[in-house]
């Protein structure tokens, strides 16, 4: 212990007497660690940890198609139908996610998540509640006992986490609803709804009888003994005999997806990219470690040579070296430590929003302590190379050599490998993050058909048991929008229902009167949203042709009218007739009465054909139906969020039981709606910059080594007649050879990976290549710039001042 303490002194006196190598061993390690544990900590939540439903490898999600290809959701009597004809799955639940629920609690009136299930619902998950009951056979018919099941969450935060809950009396939307269960920590279903309560699924009489209306997402368990292949199988034979049966939902077709990556989603691939990277970065630091630590002990030869002059045995010399390298690891494991954690704080917002499993990230204990032992592992076996060569050599050859004994060229060609390899997989991960930000910028600043400045949107979701059976618009949307037009500051004040760029409108199956019907089977689908004409004012959306709505013409005994924008006239219009006037088939016979510019329905997508609805319009009965959940938009004079105050103050009048929901922005919207790629972006942003960091690190390390060994053959050349620009020529040669060396492998590995790298952000080589080279030049001229300060000491090196010194 004595001997350890003594070298634990000594490696602290190294560390002070050169700090500022101690220090970059130290950052590295730090960088390595920390990045590498909080990403895998991200990854062990998302694709390892166990999902919290027993028995998950037996759940399955279902995917509809239409006959179309395009993902079509059942319809009720479908998910009936399934039911019962099926013989592949044990269990076969429905349920709604979509929407919130006013929960009127002791604090004032809360919006919670609503999670709506059929009768079987918890069945399929095989979770049973900590406390109470779930719902009961029959519970999820209209009419039924309104119940509730509890996460654990909002049992906790809303309840106290008291068992006395079972059985008490809350109000939602209006209506007493009673308390039945609790679920247990961990459980949720979507995965994402981490605040949410379970009430069984009242579909209303339209929604339920309706077979074209496709709106519920189902869920299912197989049977025992039930592979997958065989429940498929089973499942297009449904498919095919409801078929015989309404013929309209012939070529409907049915995918089975596994529960684990129906809740991953598109970020799968991402993911598994996410990891090769990480893993990549981790690589560059190691190398890095090992090509410092390889140098330094090449440059301590006459020290260690002393040493054993003096009677210290091989043993020892190796063991001091050691020691050296555990106290770097040391130091960036505990740099590391608090690198991941600080990290994860900092995206944890983006996680969340992001990622589905987002919520559950936290720093992994079995991950850090993983990351640790492989860069620990590497600074160690890094530190016994030069530990074993110097403790091997001849001190009598070192002593007379005035020099670095030992050196040999196979050993400055590993450290050249090792800048070539640091700069290939920094010019991967640049690639990839370059990619990404021009896509990013791309959908940024995409064409949407509105200006997203000055414009505040405001979730409203009313109470069915305050508004059923009454006029929604003249009793609420009305006075609300006439109290906002009074904020000072606001231009102008509408509503719609289903916020642009946010989700997709509904959408339905058109044709418009007199024109050729459409060929079999190729859809003729046009998106449809309920506004107020104040809502073409805020988003600024351009009259081309006819008239907008107008509430003084359009009431509900009028003739329905709707406005439809110009994707719309192209796609149903044949060209050349006047579209003003036309009218749909169908039951109301809508007539269109105006045409307006397009705007985009999807950031990604270009706009999509669309009808616009007025809310004036709306029947008595369908009120609450159709205008229940809509969105509140204001463009301003100024900053939209200096009017909160008074907007809060306005639905308060109108209505003070109903949960006022923080506004947000357009620009928010549009930048929640990019979250999953500007955490790719950040995150391979940040790959990237820290792989070049180290790679310029790598680099400028090992020319400086080269030139300090080299200082007495550069003084005997320039003795002998070279001039320094032949010195520096020479230097920035190797420099060349390792960056040009470095750049094509990084090319090579870039085109292998182009599959992968695909699941993030598309690579087409014909138009994408002028930015890589870009982004390869960029890489070499740094790597030149970093060179550039050892090559002009090397350049300035003194000939008679170099032989003297030596």
């Amino acid at each position: 212990m004595q001997s350890f303490l003594q070298d634990l002194r000594y490696a602290l006196r190294q560390l002070r007497k050169s700090p500022a190598f101690g220090l970059t061993v130290i950052a590295t390690l730090a960088l390595s660690i920390g990045i590498t544990a909080a990403i895998f900590s991200v990854l062990y939540a998302m694709l390892i940890r166990p999902l919290p439903y027993d028995r998950p490898e037996g759940i399955v999600a279902l995917e509809p198609h239409s006959p179309q290809g395009y993902t079509q959701p059942a319809s009720y009597p479908e998910y009936l139908d399934w039911r019962k004809m099926n013989h592949g799955l044990a269990l076969l639940a429905g349920y709604n996610s979509f929407g919130t629920v006013n929960f009127e609690g002791p604090q004032g009136p809360i919006p919670l998540h609503a999670v709506e299930g059929t009768d079987n619902f918890f069945e399929v998950f095989g979770v049973s509640p900590i406390l109470g009951r779930t719902f009961a056979p029959g519970e999820d018919q209209e009419g039924k006992n309104d119940v509730l099941v509890l996460s654990y969450e909002v049992w906790q935060q809303y309840f106290g986490g008291q068992a006395s809950v079972i059985g008490q009396k809350v109000k939602l939307e209006g209506h007493p609803h009673t308390i039945i269960g609790v679920m247990p920590a961990g459980f949720r279903f979507p995965i994402g709804r981490v605040d949410a309560i379970y009430r069984p699924l009242h579909a209303p009489q339209r929604l339920r009888e309706y077979r074209g209306n496709h709106w519920l997402p189902t869920v299912g368990r197989f049977k025992a003994g039930v592979s997958a292949n065989q429940a498929q199988a089973d499942l297009a034979r449904v498919l095919t005999d409801l078929g015989r049966t309404y013929p309209s939902s012939q070529g409907r077709t049915v995918k089975l997806v596994d529960i684990e990556t129906y809740i991953l989603g598109k970020t799968t691939s991402s993911l598994r990219l996410l990891l090769g990277a990480v893993l990549a970065l981790l690589a560059i630091g190691c190398v890095n470690v090992a090509g410092l630590l390889l140098a330094r002990g090449v440059k301590r030869d006459r020290e260690m040579a002393l040493r054993a002059a003096v009677g210290a045995n091989r043993a020892r010399i190796i063991r001091q070296i050691l020691t050296e390298g555990l106290l770097y690891a040391a130091f960036g494991a505990a740099g590391g430590v608090v690198l991941a954690y600080g990290l994860l704080r900092v995206i944890r917002m983006l996680l969340i929003s992001a990622l589905s499993r987002g919520a559950e990230t936290e720093l992994n204990a079995p991950v850090l302590l993983a990351a640790l032992f492989v860069t620990v592992m590497i600074t160690l076996l890094a530190a016994l190379a030069p530990a074993l060569r110097l403790s091997g050599a001849d001190p009598n050859k070192a002593l007379r050599s005035n020099g670095s004994t030992g050196v040999t060229r196979g050993q400055h060609r590993l450290r050249a490998a090792f800048v070539v390899t640091q700069v290939a997989l920094a010019l991967a991960l640049l690639v990839v993050s370059g990619l990404l930000l021009h896509m990013l910028g791309g959908l940024r600043n995409a064409e949407l058909g509105f200006s997203q400045d000055r414009i505040l949107t405001a979730e409203v979701d009313l109470s069915p048991g305050r508004y059923e059976g009454r006029d929604v618009v003249a009793n609420f949307y009305q006075p609300l929008i006439e109290k906002i037009r009074a904020i000072p500051g606001v231009r102008a004040a509408g509503t719609i229902l289903l916020l642009p760029i946010q989700t997709y409108g509904w959408n339905s199956d058109v044709h418009v009167t007199g024109t050729p019907p459409a060929p079999l089977n190729v859809e003729q689908l046009a998106e449809f949203r309920m506004v107020s004409p104040g809502y073409y004012d805020v988003f600024q959306d351009r009259l081309v042709k006819g008239r907008l709505l107008d509430p003084g013409l359009d009431t509900p005994t009028s003739h329905p009218v709707i406005v439809v924008n110009e994707a719309f006239v192209k796609k149903f219009i044949p060209e050349g007739r006047d579209p003003i006037g036309m009218q749909l088939d169908g039951h109301d016979h809508e007539i269109i009465v105006g045409v307006v510019k397009n705007i985009r329905q999807n950031i990604y997508q270009p706009p999509l054909a669309e009808t616009d609805y007025p809310i004036s319009q709306v029947k008595l009965a369908d009120s609450m139906n159709f205008l229940g959940s809509m969105e509140i938009v204001i463009r301003t004079s100024g900053d939209p969020m200096n009017i909160v105050p008074s907007l809060r103050r306005a639905f308060h009048d109108v209505d003070p039981t109903l949960p006022f929901r923080t506004p947000e922005t357009m620009r928010t919207v549009i930048a929640d709606t990019l979250i999953f790629e500007r955490l790719e972006n950040w995150l391979f942003g940040t790959f990237a910059a820290f792989a070049v960091l180290l790679a310029i690190i790598g680099l400028y390390g090992l020319i400086s080594h080269e030139v300090e060994l080299s200082t007495r053959e550069i003084g005997v050349r320039m003795a002998l007649g070279a001039p320094r620009l032949r010195i520096l020529a020479d230097i920035y040669r190797r420099v060349g050879w390792m960056l040009g060396g470095g750049v094509a492998i990084g090319l090579l590995l870039t085109a292998a990976a182009r599959k992968y790298i695909g699941s993030v952000v598309a690579l087409q080589l014909d138009k994408d290549a002028g930015r890589i080279l870009a982004l390869a030049l960029a890489l070499i001229v740094v790597g030149l710039l970093a060179a550039l300060l050892p090559a002009r000491r090397a350049s300035s090196i003194e000939p008679m001042q170099a032989l003297r010194e030596e």
